[in-house]
């Protein structure tokens, strides 16, 4: 399952120009599964850079506007899309000027998959 998974993942990826990586965590971070090319900067594949948008969502959480879903950064050279997909996280990593919108849709075109790995997860 995971190397369909894997073979799922790269397919989608490549649907977006730009994007280098789509890394599914658990909450703390942990990677689940992760497809990059060898574009994705290293550090953005870390767990230690990976485990933060779990504090950032909740404290963005805390703002008084309700739960936070996704957290947009844009770097010098990258770009990072993260989305609270409960219990897990979803990562992107891009080129700056990769298409945005393209890759938020990924979330909907992914979330029969990502329900899936979520019962998995779950269950361990």
């Amino acid at each position: 399952m995971t190397e369909d998974l894997k073979s799922y993942l790269h397919k989608q990826m490549a649907s977006v120009e730009n994007l280098h990586a789509i890394v599914v965590t658990d909450r703390d971070g942990v990677v689940i599964v992760k497809v990059a090319n060898q574009m994705a900067p290293d550090t953005a594949l870390r767990q230690s850079f990976l485990s933060v948008f779990g504090i950032m969502t909740e404290q963005a959480s805390k703002m008084g506007m309700g739960n936070n879903s996704k957290i947009i950064n844009f770097y010098d050279r990258f770009q990072t899309v993260q989305i609270n997909a409960h219990p897990l996280l979803l990562h992107f990593i891009a080129d700056r000027n990769a298409n945005t919108g393209l890759i938020l849709e990924l979330e909907h075109v992914l979330a029969d998959v990502l329900q899936d790995v979520s019962k998995v997860v779950t269950m361990m």
